[in-house]
């Protein structure tokens, strides 16, 4: 992810010390500002010189003790590629800096949360102008900015301008971080929208990267057979919604649709066994979408968003 977390600064980063030196207490996380320095040559000849670059990062421990790091941009927020490093290299290579992170980097953070935040509320307001332009400046910070991203490529379907909105994905489907859990509400409305403006080849290669990213969810294959359908692709369709199926054999909208896919002479199938689905299998159209209708009416916009569109 491209942005911190909190708007708390994190404590003061500091060497490590061995959890048996510490009194046997395991230690505080690692989390906080770091940095790099390399002797660098400029010019040639008799006019070569060294110049000294001092590089900033963003460190953070997991919980199971892995750091990640992440290098601060020109506008000292952290953005881009994250990597792995051992306890062992940060302590050989890396100087903490905890008064840059107070006096630069979260009042930075903080700012570009605020920004983003504007626009989102914008957004939610139909105010789609108000909200590119604060998702702009957000970006101008942080290009690599996955909800900053999300916000303008919305807003952008919601005004039906594809163009713009494929812009976004072609950035998006670049960004790993896009697909990550915390993102995934957004992930799963913009591959939605993408469908719902007809962008159906978009939505599709959306989809597809997520899987290749190994995330194993119903829902993300419920939609990509609901994008298979638009495609009038009807077999592999069913395809997904049977891998749906059994990864969740109480999917009801997964069950329903290819309940739906069968009666119409659209695909065949042999359907894992499962629950009630809360429906009668549809019949014709009016049926399906009436079954669709009543299920969906129960149901909350959260990190499973499905596709609210009548089969």
């Amino acid at each position: 992810m491209s942005q911190h977390k909190n708007d708390t600064p994190p404590a003061k980063p500091t060497a490590p010390k061995d959890a048996a030196a510490a009194g046997g207490k395991p230690r505080e996380r690692i989390k906080g500002i770091f940095s790099t320095q390399a002797i660098q040559k400029v010019g040639t000849g008799t006019t070569t010189r060294r110049t000294i670059q001092k590089m900033y990062w963003f460190v953070e421990e997991d919980p199971n003790h892995t750091l990640e790091i992440q290098p601060l941009n020109k506008n000292y927020v952290p953005s881009g590629p994250k990597r792995n490093i051992s306890l062992d290299e940060l302590v050989e290579k890396f100087s903490p800096e905890p008064e840059f992170y107070v006096s630069t980097v979260y009042p930075r953070l903080r700012e570009l949360n605020m920004v983003i935040q504007k626009g989102e509320r914008h957004r939610e307001k139909g105010e789609t102008f108000s909200a590119e332009l604060e998702f702009g400046q957000a970006l101008a910070v942080d290009e690599d900015n996955i909800r900053a991203n999300f916000g303008l490529g919305l807003t952008y379907l919601d005004r039906g301008e594809a163009n713009k909105a494929d812009d976004i994905f072609q950035r998006l489907v670049r960004l790993d971080a896009s697909f990550e859990k915390d993102h995934k509400h957004l992930f799963n409305e913009f591959g939605i929208n993408l469908r719902k403006n007809k962008m159906t080849d978009q939505a599709l290669d959306y989809y597809h990267r997520a899987e290749e990213l190994a995330v194993r969810d119903d829902n993300l294959l419920f939609n990509i057979a609901r994008v298979q359908f638009d495609k009038k692709l009807y077999p592999q369709a069913m395809d997904y919604l049977q891998k749906a199926l059994q990864l969740n054999p109480d999917h009801a909208e997964a069950r329903r649709f290819a309940e739906f896919l069968v009666s119409k002479g659209l695909a065949t199938a042999d359907l894992p066994a499962g629950g009630e689905t809360g429906a009668a299998s549809p019949a014709d159209d009016a049926a399906a979408a009436q079954a669709a209708q009543t299920a969906r009416s129960t149901q909350t916009i959260d990190a499973t968003t499905l596709d609210d569109e009548p089969f």
